[in-house]
C-alpha cells in the first residue's frame, strides 16, 4: 500500500479499472461535460444573442449530484468513489470548479451588459476574453482528474478536529 492510501481507496482504485473513472484519481471526467454544454453556448453568443437566456438557466451542480442524474454506466461508482478521492486532489478539485463557476457567471454579467449595449464588438471581445479563461479552468480539471495537474503548490487539507463537550470542559479544568 502506498502511503497516504487506505484500504478503501486501494479498493475504489480496483474497482475503477476498466470504467470512465480514472484509478488513479477516483474522479471521472464524465463530470466535465456539466461545462461543456453552457461553454460552447457562451461561445456561440456573439453570433446568437438571443441564446443569452438559455445560459443563464445554467446553474453550478456539484460533483456527486452531476452522477445522481447522469445515465452513464458507472454513476453509482463514481458517486461512492468521491468519498475517497485524496484530499490533495479534492482540494484542487473543488477549488478549481468553484473558479469555472465564477467565471461563467462572470461570462454571463459580460454578455448580459454587452447584449444591452447592442455592441456587437464588445460582446465579440468579452466572449473571446471569458472562453480563454474557462478553457484552461476546464483543461485544469481534465488534468486534475487524469492526475496529471502539477499540484505541488498545495498542502494537504488537515483533518478537521471535532472535540466533544467533555474534552472542551477538560481544557477548562
Amino acid at each position: 500500500m502506498d502511503e497516504g492510501t487506505s484500504p478503501e481507496f486501494e479498493a475504489f482504485q480496483e474497482k475503477a479499472r476498466g470504467t470512465n473513472i480514472n484509478e488513479d484519481t477516483l474522479l471521472a471526467t464524465d463530470y466535465l461535460n456539466h461545462f461543456n454544454e453552457v461553454v460552447m453556448m457562451i461561445d456561440m453568443l456573439p453570433d446568437m444573442p438571443d441564446c443569452l437566456d438559455m445560459v443563464k438557466e445554467w446553474q453550478p451542480k456539484p460533483y456527486k449530484d452531476h452522477f445522481r442524474d447522469s445515465t452513464i454506466a458507472d454513476k453509482d461508482l463514481a458517486v461512492a468513489a468521491y468519498d475517497h478521492v485524496k484530499p490533495l486532489y479534492k482540494l484542487a478539485f473543488e477549488d478549481t470548479i468553484a473558479q469555472v463557476d465564477a467565471a461563467i457567471f462572470q461570462a454571463v454579467a459580460d454578455a448580459e451588459e454587452a447584449i444591452a449595449t447592442g455592441d456587437m464588438d464588445y460582446l465579440r471581445f468579452k466572449i473571446s476574453e471569458s472562453a480563454q479563461g474557462i478553457h484552461r479552468l476546464t483543461e485544469r480539471l481534465s488534468a486534475i482528474v487524469h492526475g496529471t495537474a502539477d499540484l505541488s503548490g498545495l498542502k494537504e487539507p488537515k483533518e478537521e478536529v471535532v472535540m466533544d463537550q467533555n474534552d472542551i470542559d477538560a481544557l477548562f479544568n
